[in-house]
């Protein structure tokens, strides 16, 4: 998979976070951040489901719920976070998502101090190209 896979949707992803941070600033709860990045992404017409369920197996069983921050046109995962830095824990979640979902790209935005964007990337393990 290649780094630049959906490097236009979250572009504009990014677009819309550094839009809702500069209006927003600093010091609201998530819920504030998420509720307004999801209008501003559907205002530009991207199809976001909100609390999305994740739910995670294992041996073919079902082992774990958990909720998105934002899926983005089925394809993007998107975690937010209100804290003053990232932390490994923040990637190892959303790592986590996309594995649970399959999904390939996400991106980790952080309202804090400073507006913070990691894209993360998951490359599934291919028996077939070890």
């Amino acid at each position: 998979m290649s780094k630049r896979e959906h490097w236009d949707l979250t572009d504009m992803i990014i677009g819309c976070f550094y839009k809702v941070y500069n209006t927003l600033g600093y010091g609201f709860l998530e819920q504030v951040y998420e509720r307004a990045l999801l209008h501003e992404l559907t205002k530009i017409g991207l199809d976001v489901k909100r609390q999305h369920p994740l739910t995670v197996f294992y041996d073919s069983i079902e082992v774990g719920d958990y909720f998105a921050d934002l899926i983005v046109n089925d394809t993007v995962i998107v975690e937010l976070k209100t804290a003053d830095e990232v932390h490994r824990n923040h990637e190892a979640q959303l790592v986590s998502y996309l594995k649970a979902t399959g999904k390939r790209t996400g991106l980790l935005l952080l309202f804090g101090k400073q507006a913070i964007v990691r894209r993360i990337y998951n490359n599934p393990y291919n028996p077939n190209n070890p």
